[in-house]
């Protein structure tokens, strides 16, 4: 198999460890196989968007989701070190309102599967990173809604000192209570 499939304590946000190989020169993996993907997920998604980002450390972006076309995403990291985070959103899920957070990094090369009808965010843990992602739907503006990152009713447990360096629009999130949700 190309990949290792871990389920996470939200059972449809999976971490995919890809084969990787190396030597002194080195190494070679495969960061997206559509096949491969499918076989080892039991999922069968078609991806019609790539996004690259660079934050610097302490730079929190999110937590983000489009309330019509949801994405489902495929994200990873090329350079440096996050905790990436998601949110079940969908108030039909018995895991509603829950979260699970996840270190993604050049080094560990793992890539995290968000369904859609989840929220998405994570924090800069290194000095920089540049993160790489798939989308399952365009980016539609208009649907783009964030959930409060710091919202206690959710909890997460961002890793972090102090306050995150948060855009206009993450600083505007709603929380849990307030925000649009899925059925």
């Amino acid at each position: 198999m190309p990949y290792t499939v871990t389920q996470t304590s939200l059972p449809e946000v999976l971490i995919l460890e890809p084969k990787v190989f190396g030597d002194a020169r080195g190494f070679f993996f495969e960061s997206f196989n559509a096949r491969d993907f499918a076989q080892c997920t039991g999922l069968d998604v078609q991806f019609v968007q790539d996004n690259h980002s660079k934050s610097s450390k302490g730079v929190l972006r999110g937590l983000h989701y489009q309330i019509e076309h949801p994405q489902g995403k495929l994200v990873r990291v090329t350079l440096g070190e996050v905790f990436d985070v998601t949110v079940d959103l969908r108030r039909s899920s018995q895991t509603f309102g829950k979260w699970e957070g996840v270190v993604l990094s050049a080094d560990n090369k793992r890539q995290l599967w968000i369904p859609p009808g989840f929220a998405h965010g994570f924090v800069t843990l290194s000095d920089s990173a540049e993160f790489l992602y798939k989308t399952t739907d365009y980016y539609h503006p208009e649907h783009e809604r964030c959930l409060l990152w710091s919202d206690p009713a959710i909890g997460v447990q961002w890793p972090i000192d102090g306050q995150p360096l948060l855009a206009a629009k993450d600083m505007a999130g709603l929380p849990l209570g307030t925000a649009a949700t899925f059925g």
